[in-house]
């Protein structure tokens, strides 16, 4: 144990990987995609679609940057024909943008680097990328914070703030927003309200989907 708090602390920027998924097609951004999922998240949503991102992290493996690319680069070929690349999704990988900072530096510049947030962490983390992220898909639950936080737990307000704000750096065109039909918690009537707002912040590109409950993934 010693030995490895040692060498964690010689790799500031190591972060525990949940894990990675290769060759997904169109689904997780352009092209042919690898999506690598952090753990840790700032929500506990009601139908968490990664839960093990909340479990104990002793039991995922650390990677540095560069350990990363060492392990995705098999996919180079694939990435550079499609205009595919990298899609950092979690938990939350806002909070690992050191890493993803890092990960953009080293890796070939043409491979897309790609996010899938929830968008509800401090400020300071979405500057940090800026210029680093080729397109972001935000996921914001629902506009109205009433609904966002019986589902979450959690006030939605940074998640507004961060959104203006990359509204305000005309990033729109970069920006996918997924507003999702969550049963139990929102209608129809609730996304429609949720665009509405999104499109007088100057946002363009949505995902309309539903939400599979604990039930209908059982089934």
């Amino acid at each position: 144990k010693n030995q490895r708090q040692a060498r964690d602390a010689l790799m500031p920027t190591a972060a525990p990987i949940i894990g990675i998924i290769r060759h997904s097609i169109n689904v997780d951004g352009e092209g042919v995609c690898t999506l690598v999922a952090f753990h840790s998240c700032t929500l506990k949503c009601k139908y968490c679609l990664n839960p093990h991102s909340l479990s104990g992290v002793e039991k995922y493996k650390k990677f540095t940057p560069e350990a990363l690319l060492e392990r995705v680069k098999v996919d180079d070929l694939y990435f550079q024909a499609t205009n595919g690349g990298i899609t950092f999704g979690g938990g939350e990988p806002m909070l690992r943008a050191e890493f993803i900072e890092e990960f953009k530096r080293i890796c070939p510049s043409n491979w897309r680097i790609s996010i899938e947030t929830a968008l509800n962490v401090e400020q300071s983390f979405v500057q940090r990328l800026l210029g680093v992220i080729d397109h972001y898909y935000i996921d914001i639950k629902d506009i109205n914070n009433s609904i966002y936080e019986s589902y979450t737990s959690k006030s939605n307000q940074q998640v507004i703030e961060n959104l203006k704000f990359l509204a305000q750096q005309n990033l729109a065109d970069k920006i996918t927003i997924r507003v999702p039909l969550i049963p139990g918690f929102n209608t129809a009537n609730d996304q429609e309200k949720s665009i509405d707002f999104l499109k007088e912040l100057g946002f363009k590109n949505f995902n309309r989907f539903i939400y599979l409950t604990d039930t209908e993934r059982s089934d």
